[in-house]
């Protein structure tokens, strides 16, 4: 099958998928749903007609409703937003088991996993257990589409106050993909004043509010807001970076 290597340059935007060149007799199409370094996510699932879907949602898995049978395979790692780590939810159509290549590990073979009820080895006991209260907590509190409208109230809070800041504080995404799950900016300038995001970063720090430093690679700040993170977690955040702003 033929193959398509692609990828979007800058990384703070998703082009226009009528520019997108997809290789219609490739085995499958592959994306991340939600990129966190940077804070870029896709509000919608590529078209990719007929090509079979495969997308990794680890860090937005059931923070919105997915349509699952557009997919041909999911899989999310727990960690993010339905348990700890350890574990790994994985979402296959059926009529892709079983075409494994030979060197596949067997424990990474679905048709295997599917055929021993997710028992071939022994499993994470813990990391499933807890899977399963976060779960219920999900399912008890309003299900994905509830988890959807906290997230975009959270998220929302956040672009208001750094769309308001008049530049002190920058998102580099373009607002028709930034993130609700990890919410990246500067202060002071595009590129971030050194100074000033070490002291926002104490700051926070004093009050609680920790693992704000943005990831090394695009360094200034980035606020995570997965499915746990409450409302009022949000409002303390956003309440900080009023009185910093204010204070600089």
């Amino acid at each position: 099958s033929g193959l398509t290597l692609f990828c979007f340059s800058p990384a703070s935007e998703i082009p226009d998928p009528s520019s997108w060149t997809l290789n219609p007799s490739a085995s499958y199409v592959y994306y991340c749903c939600n990129e966190t370094v940077h804070g870029v996510e896709y509000n919608f699932t590529p078209e990719t007609n007929g090509v079979t879907l495969v997308s990794d949602m680890s860090s937005n898995f059931l923070s919105r409703p997915v349509d699952v049978s557009k997919f041909g395979l999911i899989f999310a790692g727990a960690q993010k937003n339905v348990g700890c780590a350890g574990v790994t939810v994985v979402i296959v159509r059926e009529d892709l088991l079983g075409h494994a290549l030979n060197d596949c590990p067997i424990v990474l073979n679905y048709k295997v996993q599917a055929d021993m009820n997710s028992l071939y080895n022994t499993p994470p006991c813990f990391s499933i257990y807890i899977m399963g209260l976060v779960l219920e907590w999900i399912k008890n509190n309003g299900g994905s589409a509830a988890m959807e409208a906290l997230n975009k109230q959270k998220s929302s809070m956040i672009y208001d106050i750094i769309n308001a800041s008049n530049g002190f504080y920058e998102c580099p995404v373009d607002e028709t993909c930034r993130s609700r799950m990890n919410v990246p900016f500067h202060i002071g300038s595009k590129e971030g004043d050194e100074g000033l995001e070490k002291e926002f970063l104490a700051g926070a720090s004093k009050r609680g509010m920790i693992s704000l430093k943005g990831h090394r690679s695009v360094g200034g700040i980035r606020a995570s807001l997965y499915n746990a993170v409450t409302l009022e977690d949000a409002e303390a955040l956003g309440t900080y970076m009023k009185v910093f702003m204010k204070e600089h």
